[in-house]
C-alpha cells in the first residue's frame, strides 16, 4: 500500500493485520477495506469477539489445551477414554487432531518442541507435568505426535527415554507427512493413517 494514499486510521489498521502469519499487505488492505464498509454492529462484534478472545481463552490446567474454565471441554468429559495420553506440541496440533475423529482419548500439550538453537530446553515445556500425569491416571499407552523436523524427532526420542521407565506403552506416529512437514496442515486422511499406523518407540 503506497504511503498517504489512505488515511492514518486505515494505515493503521492495514499495518496491524499484516502482522498476522501469513497476511501479506495486499490481503491486510483488503480485509481493512472490508471492515471499513461493514456495518458498524459487525465490526464491533468483531472487536468484542478478540477481546473476548484475550480475557477469557487460557490453557486447560490438566492437559494445556484451551480452555474457558479450568478444564477444556476434553478432559471434562467423562466419556473419553482414560487409558491414552496423545501428546502434541501445541494446542494447533490437537485440534487438527481432533477433527479426524479417530481418536477418543485424553491430550497433553508439551507448549512447543526441544530446540537448544533456540534455547528451548526440557524445562521450558510440560514434560514434568506429563511424567506426573502417567501414574496419577493410570495411563497405558503415550501416543507421541510431533511434527517430523528435527526438533520434534529429538522431542520424541528426549520423552521416550524419559516415559519407559514409568512402564508405559509409547508409541509414536507413522509418518505421511514430509520431513519438516507440520501436523495442523495436514489432510484428515494423512492423519488417520499416521495415527493407525503409529509404531512403538
Amino acid at each position: 500500500m503506497a504511503k498517504g494514499a489512505y488515511p492514518e486510521a486505515l494505515q493503521r489498521v492495514v499495518a496491524a493485520l499484516s502482522k498476522f502469519p501469513g497476511i501479506g499487505g495486499k490481503s491486510a488492505a483488503r480485509l481493512a477495506l472490508h471492515l471499513l464498509r461493514a456495518p458498524k454492529g459487525e465490526v464491533l462484534e468483531l472487536i468484542q469477539a478478540v477481546t473476548d478472545l484475550q480475557d477469557k481463552v487460557r490453557l486447560c490446567t490438566r492437559c494445556f489445551a484451551f480452555a474457558d474454565r479450568e478444564l477444556c471441554p476434553l478432559c471434562a468429559d467423562p466419556s473419553r477414554a482414560t487409558g491414552a495420553l496423545l501428546v502434541v506440541a501445541d494446542p494447533g496440533d490437537l485440534l487438527a487432531i481432533e477433527q479426524v475423529g479417530w481418536f477418543k482419548g485424553r491430550y497433553h500439550v508439551l507448549g512447543g518442541v526441544l530446540s537448544p538453537l533456540d534455547g528451548v530446553g526440557p524445562d521450558d515445556l510440560r514434560i514434568k507435568e506429563l511424567l506426573e500425569r502417567i501414574p496419577g491416571e493410570k495411563i497405558g499407552e503415550v501416543i507421541l505426535a510431533l511434527n517430523p523436523s528435527l526438533e520434534g524427532e529429538a522431542t520424541t526420542t528426549y520423552l521416550s527415554q524419559e516415559l519407559k521407565p514409568l512402564g508405559v506403552k509409547v508409541s509414536r506416529i507413522a509418518y505421511g507427512l514430509p520431513m519438516g512437514g507440520d501436523i495442523k496442515y495436514a489432510d484428515r486422511e494423512t492423519l488417520r493413517e499416521a495415527l493407525s499406523h503409529r509404531v512403538e518407540t
